[in-house]
């Protein structure tokens, strides 16, 4: 049944749709507490703006649309994500289609995707912004691929289109289109694509798309760019060989990390026809090669020019991506008969499909087994009901973006803040129309005399002369944990006479 399904890109996609919708159905089941990524999206979604911070606003932009059709609920942190993912898989396969000119290796390529651990887990588990990066580079490598292949308005439109996208979901994916162009300037016919008068058309529409934010980052660079230097920065690492070495090695095993797999898997299923096509090759292959080199070229020069000791595997997402369409077209150039390694390779998607459904469950589940929780463990529903038994709040102010989120969703019609977002230096308590709920992170006490407020929160107070209320701080277990292993929060009231 699975050879048949794989015959073909709708087929394929027919069985990639089901599998999303059984990631849907299991992220439903599990505790309703967000994960780091899908709390900020819920904070994030109360507002449209043109820039947010760090990442850039395109899955910000995609969601606030969703929820404000539909409201604030799990589902619509959820489904949107899972349709971005099966488009990346599907325009993965309509890419393959156009470099391999075969409906059935296509679709197995499609499929492949699986094998690639950054892709079908921890995309899956919680990021959203390297989701939608997933989605721009597919859509670029279609795109790309279409162009060569047969140019048309509509490919070049395309070909814009992804790239706007990519601009706004990433910043890394700014080299995408650079490496590209240096891969096809070899060819001729391909260099032609190039300077084509419809190229103008493809750059117009990117520019379209990047425009809004374009222009908001001109005056908040620094801020935008102020997460990816800390998680580049070297530390106390001091400059020098050492500290370059260090940087090449963290390059070289990110790279190992990010391959090893789907290698392994190729390897192990096509055996000698694998080992045999690595000396062969075609036009495809060839860009393919140029676009992968250029862009690793391209980061060990950022890693050397940052002097970063730290490359995380997600950061070549758009740029490894095309593995396994690479894998499949040099086997195909070499003219072997695939049709032995393709009946022990088909029957692995599927495995590794369960596998990836059972890891995402068991990390919740079996949290207490192993004694690391995940942040759907997080009692936020427990929390929510406690904190709330004597009055609803009409705000909430929240320590940062993961805890605001978690509120959202517990109260999807009470606006919620973070100190100095949206609105830099408004006390947003000193203008709500009821009781305000603030609520931290605390430690594990549960007593109001243990409860301590941030100071940032306190030091406000102070200055506007606003009294609390009520001050205390909860401790809850975690969702299927082990006894005494607890999660706390602190939180406080402001009630509308101690704001007159």
């Amino acid at each position: 049944m699975l050879e048949r399904a794989t015959r073909t890109i709708k087929t394929a996609g027919l069985l990639l749709a089901a599998y999303f919708v059984l990631n849907i159905a299991l992220r439903s089941v599990l505790p309703h507490s967000l994960e780091l990524d899908e709390a900020e999206q819920s904070f994030f979604s109360q507002y449209l703006l043109a820039g947010y911070g760090p990442q850039p606003p395109f899955y910000n932009w995609m969601q606030y649309a969703v929820v404000s059709v539909t409201g604030m609920s799990i589902g619509a942190l959820i489904v949107p994500k899972n349709i971005l993912l099966f488009l990346s898989y599907l325009f993965y396969g309509l890419a393959g289609r156009r470099a391999l000119k075969d409906e059935a290796l296509a679709a197995v390529g499609m499929l492949a995707l699986i094998t690639l651990p950054q892709i079908s887990y921890m995309a899956q588990q919680d990021l959203t912004h390297t989701t939608a990066l997933l989605f721009a580079s597919s859509l670029f490598l279609y795109g790309l691929f279409r162009t060569l292949d047969r140019p048309d308005m509509a490919s070049y439109l395309l070909l814009g289109l992804a790239t706007g996208i990519g601009l706004i979901s990433k910043y890394n994916f700014a080299l995408m289109p650079v490496v590209a162009l240096i891969a096809i300037l070899p060819d001729a016919e391909w260099r032609r694509r190039a300077l084509d008068w419809r190229m103008v058309a493809a750059v117009a529409v990117a520019l379209v798309i990047v425009l809004p934010h374009a222009i908001w980052l001109q005056g908040n660079l620094a801020f935008a760019s102020s997460d990816t230097l800390v998680k580049m920065a070297a530390g106390s690492e001091p400059a020098g060989v050492v500290r370059i070495g260090k940087g090449l090695l963290a390059f070289f095993v990110a790279i190992i990390a990010f391959a090893a797999l789907p290698v392994v898997i190729f390897a192990a299923t096509f055996r000698r026809d694998f080992v045999r096509a690595l000396s062969a090759g075609n036009r495809w292959t060839g860009m393919m090669e140029r676009m992968m080199l250029a862009s690793l070229a391209g980061i060990a020069l950022i890693v050397l020019f940052t002097g970063s000791t730290t490359v995380r595997e997600r950061w070549l997402d758009p740029f490894l991506l095309v593995l396994p369409i690479y894998f499949l077209a040099k086997m195909q150039a070499a003219g072997l008969d695939l049709s032995a390694g393709l009946r022990r390779f088909r029957p692995v998607l599927p495995v590794l499909m369960a596998c990836v459904l059972i890891a995402l469950g068991f990390r919740v589940v079996g949290a207490g087994l192993i004694g690391t929780y995940s942040r759907p463990n997080v009692p936020m529903a427990g929390f929510s009901r406690e904190m709330t038994r004597q009055a609803e709040p009409a705000l909430v102010i929240a320590s940062d973006t993961y805890i605001g989120g978690n509120m959202r969703l517990q109260f999807p019609d009470v606006p919620v803040v973070i100190p100095d977002f949206p609105a830099p230096g408004i006390p947003a308590y000193a203008v709500a129309k009821g009781p305000v709920l603030i609520v931290w992170r605390g430690k594990k006490t549960a007593t109001a005399a243990d409860a301590i407020m941030p100071e940032r929160f306190s030091s406000a107070l102070t200055a506007a002369d606003i009294a609390l209320q009520e001050i205390g701080s909860l401790s809850l277990p975690y969702y299927f944990g082990r006894q005494g292993d607890n999660f706390a929060l602190g939180y406080a009231w402001v009630w509308p006479e101690t704001i007159e």
